[in-house]
């Protein structure tokens, strides 16, 4: 792996790696997606309720789970992994599915992952992967270098007149800034990163990073992603706070296994495949 990506990933929280995926791995990828959009699991949600917009999102669909641990044992990413973050092991924690479709749509909300999911750490990364060419113009934004700033409070994607309504509340993290307000009045607020993307290219993400999907549109009127998470060696278990009662300690993934853990421990258990 070029040096210049290990950098852009420490300073900035994420990275493009062109033709990283050849055709045949890129059509095992959709065919993993294609099967978990036909087999939703219990955490699917369409994003956009009331609107003509077709949409999906799904995470760590248990149906799903023998099928991608051996599809990432298939993938290059568990070597990719290890190369960026000088990590003796990696392990593959689970998927996320979007599926927007129909022509229009608002964008994602802006969040960090880690506001739902009980991570810290140096060594987490989700592979996002892309089945069209995606313009830039629709494509994942993130903010540079915002892994390393604040852990903001989560965003309950409920709200379309309040993109950043607090999903635990009470006050324990700071709320959201309402990125797209503050862009619309000065356009240079945030220093944002996306990239025009094709089949093949992915893209990596720190999970901590502040990052929101563009909508799409008559230029790109569908985008289907499937997003492979990844944790290395330096990864432990942070709790959640415990105001909101669903999201208490531990989020809403793989229970049994984060309640076994305290914070600061490594993030480890036999549920993950380990792919190096």
């Amino acid at each position: 792996m070029d040096e210049s990506v290990r950098e852009a990933f420490r300073k900035d929280g994420t990275a493009l790696i062109e033709n990283c995926l050849d055709d045949a791995q890129l059509a095992q990828c959709r065919e993993a997606f294609d099967w978990a959009v036909a087999n939703p699991g219990p955490n699917a949600t369409s994003m956009f309720d009331g609107t003509e917009q077709r949409s999906l999102v799904d995470n760590a669909n248990p149906l799903a789970k023998e099928r991608l641990d051996a599809l990432v044992a298939r993938l290059p990413f568990g070597r990719l992994f290890a190369d960026l973050w000088d990590s003796e092991h990696v392990w593959y924690f689970a998927e996320e599915v979007f599926l927007k479709a129909g022509g229009h749509g608002a964008r994602s909300s802006w969040h960090q992952d880690t506001a739902y999911l009980p991570w810290a750490g140096e060594h987490w990364a989700n592979a996002w992967i892309t089945f069209q060419s995606i313009p830039k113009q629709n494509s994942l934004e993130i903010v540079r270098g915002s892994h390393r700033g604040t852990q903001y409070d989560g965003t309950t994607f409920a709200n379309p007149d309040d993109p950043t309504e607090p999903l635990h509340g009470g006050g324990v993290l700071p709320r959201l800034p309402n990125i797209d307000a503050e862009r619309a009045v000065d356009p240079d607020a945030y220093d944002v990163l996306s990239w025009a993307i094709d089949p093949g290219d992915v893209l990596l993400l720190h999970p901590r990073s502040l990052h929101g999907g563009a909508g799409v549109d008559a230029a790109c009127p569908e985008r289907h992603t499937l997003v492979l998470r990844f944790f290395g060696d330096d990864a432990t278990f942070r709790p959640l706070p415990d105001v909101n009662k669903r999201f208490a300690r531990n989020g809403v993934l793989f229970v049994d296994e984060m309640e076994k853990l305290n914070a600061g421990d490594p993030f480890r258990s036999p549920v993950f495949r380990q792919v190096v």
